[in-house]
């Protein structure tokens, strides 16, 4: 499990206040801290550094932040880094793009620091934990599709599938409940954790993404319309 002393956050912001608001309580709460004012040095700073976790506002001067966590995603270096959207565009709309860009979190202004430490942490728990105990070893196949529990990896007729931390939960989860519908909420407590604050949509999300990542070996998750989903042998 990650802990917060020592891990490295890029706060990326054009507002002073807001990153001297962030530093301060960031490093307080033992976080090393590193700022970026735009976009193109958000990047830059992200693939040099490569931080724990990327807080990121979207409305940035030369690049949106939308399109810096898009670039992020895309870059083999920083794909893998978690990111927090932070902004005050707080529509649903605003957060089912983010969320469909690779965004872990989203959390609109104003907002409350203890709040933002708290999530923070959470994320990279969810982020830096890897199956273990009594998974270790465990691999579930069916019809092409292979998941390695403890090894974190999945395969797709042969072909490594890359998977974020979240994505590679979820479809956990849906395999191992040999069969049996999930609710969204079900998803959230066992894909996201107890400890999760994103709304149940963002599953929705997310297995848009997953899907698209599978290829044919997604029509395997089935939507249960009112419900949630399972994943479907049939």
């Amino acid at each position: 499990m990650q802990n917060a002393s020592g891990s490295r956050i890029l706060v990326v912001d054009d507002e002073t206040d807001i990153l001297n608001l962030l530093e301060y309580n960031l490093k307080k709460a033992g976080f090393r801290i590193l700022l970026a004012r735009d976009g193109p040095e958000a990047i830059e700073s992200a693939k040099a550094s490569r931080p724990d976790l990327v807080i990121l506002d979207i409305m940035l001067p030369n690049m949106e932040g939308t399109e810096v966590l898009r670039r992020l995603k895309s870059l083999d270096s920083t794909k893998t880094i978690p990111v927090i959207m932070l902004t005050a565009k707080g529509e649903e709309i605003d957060k089912v793009i983010g969320f469909e860009l690779g965004a872990e979190d989203y959390i609109t202004k104003p907002f409350s620091p203890r709040e933002l430490i708290l999530r923070v942490k959470a994320v990279l728990k969810r982020t830096s934990e890897r199956p273990g105990g009594e998974e270790e070893g465990r691999v579930i196949t069916f019809s092409g599709l292979t998941v390695d529990l403890s090894r974190h990896k999945v395969l797709v007729e042969g072909k490594p599938v890359e998977l974020s931390t979240t994505e590679f939960r979820l479809l956990s989860a849906l395999m191992q409940a040999d069969g049996r519908v999930l609710s969204r909420d079900a998803i959230l407590d066992r894909a996201w954790g107890r400890d999760c604050f994103v709304i149940p949509r963002t599953v929705d999300t997310h297995v848009r993404r997953l899907r698209s990542k599978l290829g044919r070996a997604g029509d395997y998750i089935e939507t249960v319309r009112g419900v949630g989903y399972r994943f479907s042998e049939e």
